[in-house]
């Protein structure tokens, strides 16, 4: 197919989608499912229009994974505005080690025991982590959604690459210095790769997403700038993602917690410099909602709130517009390349993972809390494998993994990926609309007389 032949072929993708948005919302299947299905229609086992195998392009699909995963940390963390205090960002923090650990290791004894591949710890890493691209249907909707369940997989999102990417790295070193764990290689590992890394990474990107934010605040209040500018948040996750890497630390850590910065400089800036003609109460709302950014020409000098807001708000737009742009990219390649990478075994490890697994992980590491027991097997549920399992994948494949037991790993992984993709994309706006109307019954039970 030439150029004038992929234009067009995109062109009508996208076009077909944005018409049938409606139906979309209302059908089975996510947006990321049909995307999924277009990409298997167009490749070798149907239209044959298209190839692509990933292991032959691993260093674009890894640079492509990386800006997509880097934008979608980035806004996932500008979009959790409540307190670290709140209870779902402890949640969170359970769902990204300790669950994330379990995860891990279930995997890694199941994929030995079943296959017995030399692999497993490889393939529990690649597989374990929820994925931030495709999980808009469960994650926060906006700075303004407080659902606990919503943040504490927001934030498990977020933050989970801090446990799976170290143990990935670790396979990957055994495998290139082919020797066993020792003492000195287990003590590099976890001072650098998870220490520094985790650290260093939530540092780097926190300081700079707060302290850009600010910055950018000012400077716009003090020029009375009103001017769209997308690239304000292309800047800043760019810099502090490079600043990470640079650094030897977690690129995607730093992406997030430069999200996460930049709105708690917008809260700060809020808090200290309210709009006047607000009331009190409202003083809290998320700053691009205290303005209109579709009539910036009247704001004039609104103060720094306003200043604020529209920074954030043009983040915002910038960031859900390039996400959904490579995740759409990214799930098509992953539908045509799944002709060169199916394993029927991945759908019975990927029904020990989905059904077992991870529930059992997110119970376990969330024992003693006050968590709902319908919580917590919702959360458990509600674990979607994506983008991130595929960056995985190719930071393997350029790392060493290269025999005939790691393809067939591989491949598996890819079709755990994407049994992921469909079943979790079929299921999850049942169960949220289900869970919305016990909550709405629990409500009306409260306030009848």
């Amino acid at each position: 197919m030439d150029f004038l032949g992929w234009t067009a072929a995109v062109g009508g993708l996208l076009l077909l989608m944005s018409l049938a948005s409606g139906w979309i919302n209302r059908g089975p299947l996510t947006v990321f499912g049909l995307y999924l299905i277009a990409g298997i229609i167009c490749g070798p086992w149907m239209l044959d229009l298209l190839h692509l195998n990933l292991a032959q392009h691993a260093v674009l699909v890894a640079r492509t994974t990386e800006i997509a995963m880097a934008t979608s940390l980035f806004i996932t963390g500008l979009k959790l505005r409540l307190p670290f205090s709140n209870p779902g960002w402890r949640m969170g923090i359970r769902l990204a080690f300790p669950a994330m650990i379990h995860t891990v290791a279930g995997i890694t004894v199941m994929f030995h025991y079943i296959t017995g591949f030399a692999w497993p710890l490889a393939f529990g890493a690649i597989v374990a982590p929820t994925d931030p691209v495709l999980a808009s249907l469960i994650s926060v909707n906006d700075a303004n959604d407080d659902d606990s369940m919503r943040v504490s997989l927001s934030s498990e999102a977020g933050m989970n690459d801090g446990t799976a990417l170290p143990v990935l790295m670790l396979a990957m070193a055994l495998l290139a210095s082919k020797t066993d764990f020792s003492a000195g290689i287990l003590a590099h590992w976890a001072l650098k790769d998870i220490l520094w890394a985790l650290l260093g990474g939530l540092g780097i990107g926190f300081g700079m997403g707060r302290g850009v934010g600010k910055l950018a605040a000012r400077v716009r209040n003090a020029h009375q700038d009103v001017a769209p500018n997308d690239f304000f948040a292309l800047a800043l996750i760019a810099l502090s993602y490079a600043a990470a890497q640079g650094l030897d630390t977690s690129g995607f850590l730093a992406a997030f917690a430069a999200g996460v910065g930049l709105r708690r400089a917008e809260v700060r800036v809020v808090n200290r410099h309210p709009p006047e003609e607000l009331a009190e109460e409202e003083h809290y709302s998320p700053a691009e909602i205290l303005v209109n950014p579709n009539r910036r020409h009247t704001l004039g000098n609104g103060g720094l709130a306003t200043a604020v807001g529209l920074v954030v708000g043009d983040g915002l737009s910038f960031g859900d517009t390039v996400e959904r742009l490579f995740a759409a990219a990214i799930v098509v390649a992953l539908g045509i390349s799944l002709a060169y990478h199916w394993d029927p075994m991945g759908l019975g490890l990927a029904a020990i993972l989905f059904v077992i697994i991870r529930p059992l992980s997110v119970w376990l590491a969330t024992l003693g809390t006050d968590t709902p027991p319908l919580r917590r097997l919702l959360i458990g549920w509600l674990g979607i494998r994506g983008i991130g399992s595929v960056n995985y994948i190719v930071y393997a494949f350029s790392h060493g993994l290269a025999d005939k037991d790691a393809e067939r790993m591989v491949n598996m992984a890819l079709t755990l990926i994407v049994a992921s993709v469909i079943v979790h994309g079929i299921t999850v706006t049942p169960l949220l609309n289900w869970r919305q109307a016990r909550q709405t019954a629990r409500q009306a039970d409260n306030t009848d007389p």
